[in-house]
């Protein structure tokens, strides 16, 4: 899907800092400005309803009314009557799993193609793309589709870092010896032609159907060609060239 006005913003996450988490309540508050009620799907983890208290208190009282969509007994109702939805982060596999089987998919594309504003992050990130096959998350269910809500025409790798990891042994930095997640995302192009863009934590992208402006830093992987660094501010179209 690309071309059709949409109001997308997605996150990798990591706001562990209190610039990042005010930065995030700020872009939430402007991203859903005019909302009163968001749908918030809290399907990428177990406890829903202690997910949805913690994301609406996390948030504060500059943000819209979240309502979980698992409390509605008619969801498609509940979703052509919000103003908004959030896709919180967790696991992919679980997520996308429930979103398929509750029928959910195609309504929210739907939603979100009439102009609802959606905010994705992490998992909820993931969703937004052509499948979910680019997340990070262990397989721990199998749902009947990767396929995804494809509100965005790449692929995302959120929580996505350069290089190979680092860890502390004792008080000594060992090397972690294992694949970087740029080898990780080149396996999944030996199969799959989608570009995907690697989003550092604490990073996000506001799509609007055509072009993308990221906050933070990204790293762009197209097939074929070398990975390309992407600064704080920058425009893309859908091949994540920049414009």
């Amino acid at each position: 899907m690309t071309g059709s006005p949409v109001s997308v913003l997605l996150g990798s996450g990591g706001i562990s800092t209190q610039d990042r988490r005010d930065t995030f309540r700020n872009l939430v508050s402007s991203h859903f400005s005019g909302c009163k009620q968001v749908l918030f799907v809290p399907y990428a983890s177990q406890d829903h309803d202690k997910y949805t208290i913690r994301m609406q208190e996390f948030l504060g009282s500059d943000a819209p009314i979240m309502s979980g969509i698992h409390t509605f007994e008619d969801t498609s109702q509940a979703l052509a009557e919000a103003d908004g939805i959030y896709v919180g982060g967790g696991n992919s596999f679980l997520l996308i799993r429930d979103l398929h089987e509750l029928g959910l998919v195609t309504p929210i594309r739907d939603m979100v193609l009439r102009g609802a504003p959606y905010l994705g992050v992490s998992a909820g990130a993931n969703v937004a793309c052509p499948t979910m096959m680019t997340t990070n998350d262990m397989p721990i269910t199998l749902p009947t589709s990767f396929s995804s809500l494809g509100l965005v025409p790449f692929q995302i790798n959120p929580h996505y870092h350069p290089g190979k990891i680092l860890f502390m042994d004792g008080n000594e930095l060992r090397d972690h010896y294992g694949e970087s997640r740029a080898q990780r995302i080149a396996e999944f192009h030996r199969i799959h032609q989608d570009p995907v863009l690697g989003m550092w934590e604490g990073s996000f992208v506001h799509w609007d159907g055509s072009i993308g402006q990221l906050s933070g830093r990204a790293t762009a992987f197209r097939v074929g060609e070398n990975p390309v660094e992407l600064a704080d501010g920058s425009t893309f179209e859908a091949r994540l060239e920049l414009v």
